[in-house]
């Protein structure tokens, strides 16, 4: 787990190279604190950067950018590729030499064999550059469901790249502008929509795509497609079952010890509890408790860890505490977001415990139907013919709450899942998006989120929409640069490609049973009291603090708002998207 970053230009016209490399590096340092190189090609047209968060293969022989033995190939690679084992003793048969034991050299040896078909075997989490100097070209890849970043910015012949934003813009390599659409989408549903990104000249590379480069051009291909409902003729639970085990064996992989986030939920319990079956006991497991009994899971979880015996630490979080780690928290903000300081703070937890790996539960909502979305959006689809026909109802709700605001435009648009969606999970209405663009950046353009092919039943397209939006723009996204802050890895069983695959199969009808039965079902080892539990979510208690003793800055970023800023969530944004603008120099 590391940072990269790189420049790829036709010709050598970056004067000093090198040290534009090394200003990556710095911006990097926190997600790599082990290592760090350069790479220069020979041309000096090429130029890779990399730290070093060292989880296998810790002997120098890991080191990054990799050059092949032949001198042929380099890589930067940041991410964990759980199957390398298997690709290895592959590749070690059709006649391949290793020098290491870390999973980047087989990424090497495995575009020589295969090129760009090769992210089609991978089983894991990846962003990568791969040179090859032979054919003056470069393989940037990025993992099907988006758990690793990767920042794209191209002009006039010339490609960087880096895990993070801030490297890019801080560069020199171009004079950022502020993205007006990424803007309208950020306050329309709490996050910048991939690929966008607040600063105009760069992109995300969209998750399951690669990008070919070479001196006159780039071009992007899709290699992975997200579908539900596939033919499927076996047992759901065994097939879930055996797919969570699996998926749980891979993602300990690992030559330093792997831990676990436990909220006290059935995703997190889950994790343990099959931890358990393959063979990991006494794992480290981390927890935050806050000062609201109503958001607090402390409780359930310290009894979840003694049932399951593991190495159990929590931290208690109060509005004061909370207040002081939000200002180191500010400082690792990339991109906006309505969330992330929960990951930052548990991080924070595992990390002064010695901890370099932890599994968190992220994603089991998204497959197993966990969030109300799942019956909502159904319920908003059969009634929008009705309501939608009532004479002034758009209007009056208009007048009403935030939720109520973003209903009117459900109401007045087609009916659809996303519009649904859109209204359910947004943050402010289309009209006061408008206005707070306008207000912030000038302008009000609008842009759409991403196409999604209909699925056949509504609620697989709901949950096509919670892993493509806000699972992918939002909880992974934070969840990434919020443990790589710390030089924490964090992996996510429940957003394995092979699992996703597999339990995607399985009808809605069966795969999205109420309070996540499937995943119940399949886990028996959940305790009692965490699947009967009313469900929570790992919130903090946002709006009594923002109250209270340090909401004063975020009342004064909404100072001059257009439109009322009622809610801890819709203050949060406008805080967050103002402090976002100042760092990546796009507002003074």
């Amino acid at each position: 787990m590391c940072g990269i970053a790189g420049i790829l230009q036709a010709t050598p016209e970056i004067q000093g190279l090198e040290s534009v490399l090394a200003g990556f590096q710095r911006a990097l340092r926190h997600r790599g604190p082990d290592d760090a190189g350069l790479w220069i090609s020979p041309s000096q047209n090429i130029g890779l950067a990399h730290t070093r968060l060292a989880i296998l293969d810790l002997s120098p022989s890991g080191h990054q950018p990799m050059i092949s033995q032949d001198g042929r190939y380099a890589i930067c690679f940041n991410g964990e590729i759980y199957n390398y084992h298997a690709l290895r003793s592959w590749l070690i048969d059709r006649g391949h030499v290793f020098e290491s034991h870390s999973d980047t050299e087989v990424l090497l040896h495995l575009y020589a064999e295969e090129g760009e078909r090769m992210v089609e075997r991978l089983r894991g989490m990846f962003a990568f550059c791969l040179w090859d100097e032979a054919e003056q070209t470069a393989l940037l890849a990025r993992d099907p469901l988006g758990i690793k970043p990767l920042y794209v910015h191209e002009a006039r012949g010339r490609l960087a790249f880096a895990s993070e934003l801030r490297a890019l813009t801080r560069s020199g390599l171009f004079k950022p502008s502020l993205d007006v659409q990424a803007v309208r989408g950020f306050f329309e549903t709490g996050t910048v929509p991939e690929p966008l990104t607040l600063v105009h000249e760069v992109r995300m590379l969209e998750a399951g795509h690669t990008l070919v480069w070479r001196a006159d051009g780039a071009k992007r291909r899709s290699f992975w497609r997200l579908e539900f409902g596939r033919e499927f003729a076996g047992d759901p639970v065994q097939q879930t079952r055996e797919a969570l085990l699996d998926s749980v064996r891979h993602h300990f992989v690992s030559d330093v010890p792997v831990g676990v986030f436990l909220s006290g939920g059935i995703d997190s319990t889950a994790l343990l509890a099959l931890a358990g079956e393959t063979g990991h006991r006494g794992v480290g497991s981390f927890s935050i408790t806050v000062d609201d009994p109503a958001a607090d899971e402390g409780a359930v979880a310290r009894r979840t860890a003694q049932y399951f015996g593991s190495d159990h630490h929590e931290m208690r979080l109060d509005a004061e505490v909370a207040r002081a780690l939000f200002r180191e928290f500010l400082k690792h903000t990339d991109q906006p977001s309505i969330d992330g300081l929960n990951t930052f703070t548990v991080s924070a937890l595992a990390r002064q415990h010695g901890m370099k790996v932890v599994l968190s539960g992220l994603g089991g909502d998204e497959l197993f139907g966990g969030y109300s979305s799942f019956t909502k959006i159904p319920q908003m689809l059969r009634l929008h013919p009705l309501m939608s026909r009532l004479p002034g109802l758009p209007t009056l709700l208009q007048h009403g709450r935030p939720q109520h605001r973003r209903l009117a435009d459900y109401l007045r648009g087609p009916g659809d899942v996303p519009a649904a969606f859109s209204a359910l999970r947004g943050i402010f209405s289309q009209q006061e998006a408008a206005a707070l663009t306008a207000w912030l950046a000038d302008s009000s353009d609008r842009t759409d989120g991403p196409d999604l092919t209909d699925q056949a039943d509504p609620r697989d397209h709901v949950s096509a929409l919670e892993m493509t939006r806000y699972m992918r723009n939002q909880l992974l996204r934070d969840s990434d640069v919020m443990s790589m802050a710390h030089g924490l890895e964090l992996r996510v069983p429940l957003v394995d490609r092979v699992l996703v695959e597999k339990v995607a199969a399985i009808p809605a009808r069966q795969r999205l049973l109420p309070n996540k039965g499937l995943l119940t079902a399949a886990v028996s080892e959940l305790p009692e009291w965490v699947v009967n539990q009313k469900k929570r979510g790992f919130l903090f208690p946002y709006q009594q603090w923002l109250g209270g003793t340090w909401g004063g800055a975020f009342a004064e970023a909404c100072a001059g708002a257009p439109v009322p800023t009622q809610l801890w969530y819709q203050k949060w944004s406008v805080f967050m998207l103002k402090h976002s603008l100042e760092v990546l120099g796009l507002r003074s």
